[in-house]
Parts: structure tokens; C-alpha cells; sequence
């Protein structure tokens, strides 16, 4: 019986431990990442496995303003996604990078806060997320990123690319 016992607690190890993490984030390039969000074909739970070697490339893609309906959110969050520019994602996908590499506080996972879109700052207040507010945004990132790639990132990344505007993510 003992033997049996054994044999059955090995087998389970051996499950667990070759058991796929399903939270572990895809390793994709952005190009693709950026096929398949526009394509409604993202299918991951998680953001991609970017560092911040990446953000160059995704900030070409900050001013898109196509629609995206197909996208990962925080499961935290209590709203179901909603539409969302292509652009104004990347930029969030940019604000991950940034949080997982100074253990933000408000990080749920991966993601840098509940959905890809931003609010007041003085006030939580909800905003419209139109054309001009994805500027600033997108305006805020790219010089966040100009000012300082010349830098180590760990030398700016706990620097806010979102202080000097009135928005934060919600």
C-alpha cells in the first residue's frame, strides 16, 4: 500500500511539474504582436514577454488610431474591454515594461493598470479617449523615451512618462 501511495505522489509531481505555466507571457516579436492585435487574433491571457529594448519599435505604432476589439485586460479588472486604438494599446503595453521593471505597486500581473485608457489624475474622473488625448499621450511616451535612450533604462525608468500631463491610466 505504502509503495502505492509513492507511486501515486510521484505521478502527480511529475504532472505539476510538466504542467505548461499558463500565465507565463507569449515570446513573440512586435511586428507580430501587432499582427495579431490588429487582426482580432490575439489570444494570449497575458502581454507579451517585451523588455525595454522593445520599446523603440512599439512606439512606431503609437499614433495608430485604428480600432482594436481583441485584447488582453488585467482579470482584476470588473469592466469588460472595450474598444481601443491600436495606438493607445502599444502605449500601455510601454507603461507594462515600465512597471514590471520598478515593481509598481499597481501592477496586476503584467498589466499596468485595469484597462488601456487613462482618466484625470486630480480626480479619477472618466475622459473620453479620443484623437487628442492619444496624442498627449503618445507625445509623452516618445519624448520619455527620446530624453533618455541614450541612458541605461534603469536610470529612467521610475520616471512617469504621464507627469507632466493630467492623465494617468485607469
Amino acid at each position: 500500500m505504502k509503495s502505492l501511495i509513492n507511486f501515486f505522489l510521484i505521478l502527480f509531481l511529475l504532472v505539476i511539474v510538466g504542467c505548461k505555466d499558463e500565465f507565463e507571457p507569449p515570446d513573440m516579436t512586435v511586428d507580430h504582436y501587432v499582427e495579431l492585435l490588429i487582426a482580432g487574433k490575439y489570444n494570449d491571457s497575458a502581454l507579451p514577454a517585451f523588455d525595454s529594448k522593445d520599446i523603440p519599435e512599439l512606439l512606431n505604432f503609437r499614433n495608430e488610431s485604428q480600432i482594436i476589439n481583441n485584447y488582453p485586460i488585467s482579470p482584476l479588472s470588473s469592466s469588460l474591454a472595450q474598444e481601443c486604438t491600436l495606438g493607445m494599446y502599444v502605449l500601455w503595453t510601454i507603461e507594462s515594461i515600465r512597471a514590471k521593471s520598478i515593481g509598481d505597486e499597481y501592477l496586476m500581473g503584467a498589466f499596468p493598470s485595469q484597462l488601456p485608457m487613462v482618466m484625470k489624475k486630480e480626480d479619477f474622473e472618466y475622459i473620453e479617449q479620443n484623437q487628442q488625448v492619444q496624442k498627449e499621450v503618445a507625445d509623452s511616451y516618445f519624448n520619455w523615451w527620446e530624453s533618455n535612450k541614450d541612458n541605461d533604462f534603469s536610470q529612467f525608468h521610475k520616471v512617469d512618462p504621464l507627469l507632466d500631463t493630467d492623465y494617468r491610466w485607469f
